[in-house]
């Protein structure tokens, strides 16, 4: 069943009995020109340090004080230029950084949009690495290809674009196992919402960020889930649909377990530089 609280937040209790619950929202500012543009986002296992990427091609990386439950403040911040494969900094078009995902021996991937691709760094003041193309990317749609980008527990790769290009067709999942993308998965569309970020959860399921916008109200949030089996991406669960404007522009999502042994969802918004969006931390557990 779906449960509305005052008509702004919509949870979903799936079969398995999941309900999501509003931890903290913070916001966060800096009179940093080039701070802003968030739109992924990692957390350590215990969710102190993350990790982003901006629009504008850089790494910001730092330490989430909390008090209880709530954020509270961000400490320890430091904001490095991304590099491209000379190890000079990103420009022009090839900027846009829009996934991220930190593997297990520290690797660090990103996908943009512009140049459709994804590049790997050892560290984050590293020159990128090319990945392989799938011969897809060369073709997706500007401003809305690699939006998402998410590391299973085998150090596979996972991307998905924005758009799937029609309105009922589902998003193609690409996968990275080593050498090629394969294309053999995909996750169902249900509109109005678009691909803005994912990750895989302790759990092991693919949560999947999507995003709505209506002018002038704003943007509404969609996480939903999956399992992955050798089928594919199965039983989906619709964990929380917010209503436009409870939230500004969230693009990335970290799943982790807390010291209390509950799954949170931290997320990050974009505020696209303008001066009537904000950049936003929120978190949620799920009960």
């Amino acid at each position: 069943m779906i449960k509305c609280i005052a008509a702004a937040l919509c949870i979903s209790h799936a079969a398995m009995g999941a309900e999501l619950r509003l931890l903290s929202t913070y916001s966060w500012a800096s009179k940093n020109p080039v701070f802003g543009g968030f739109s992924s986002l990692h957390l350590s296992d215990n969710g102190h340090q993350f990790f982003t990427t901006s629009d504008r091609g850089y790494f910001l990386s730092g330490r989430i004080k909390r008090k209880t439950d709530k954020i509270v403040g961000i400490e320890q911040q430091e904001l490095l230029q991304i590099h491209d494969t000379k190890g000079k900094p990103v420009k022009g078009f090839r900027v846009d950084s829009e996934g991220l995902a930190i593997g297990a021996d520290g690797r660090i991937y990103v996908s943009f949009e512009g140049k459709h691709r994804v590049w790997a760094y050892s560290n984050k003041s590293s020159k990128a690495v090319w990945l392989p193309k799938h011969p897809d990317f060369k073709n997706l749609q500007s401003n809305s290809s690699l939006e998402a980008l998410a590391i299973d527990r085998r150090g596979w790769l996972y991307t998905i674009p924005e758009r799937s290009g029609v309105i009922d067709r589902p998003f193609p999942v690409y996968r990275f196992t080593g050498k090629v993308w394969d294309k053999k998965l995909k996750v169902p569309r249900r509109a109005p919402f678009l691909v803005a970020g994912a990750d895989f959860g302790p759990d092991n399921k693919l949560y999947l960020l999507e995003r709505d916008f209506k002018f002038p109200t704003g943007f509404a949030t969609r996480i939903r889930r999956f399992t992955l089996t050798g089928g594919g991406f199965n039983d989906e669960e619709t964990l929380i649909e917010t209503a436009l404007g409870f939230h500004d522009n969230l693009e990335g999502i970290s799943v982790w377990r807390d010291a209390q042994d509950r799954i949170r969802i931290t997320l990050i918004s974009d505020d696209n530089f303008r001066f009537f969006q904000r950049t936003e931390l929120v978190e949620y557990v799920i009960d």
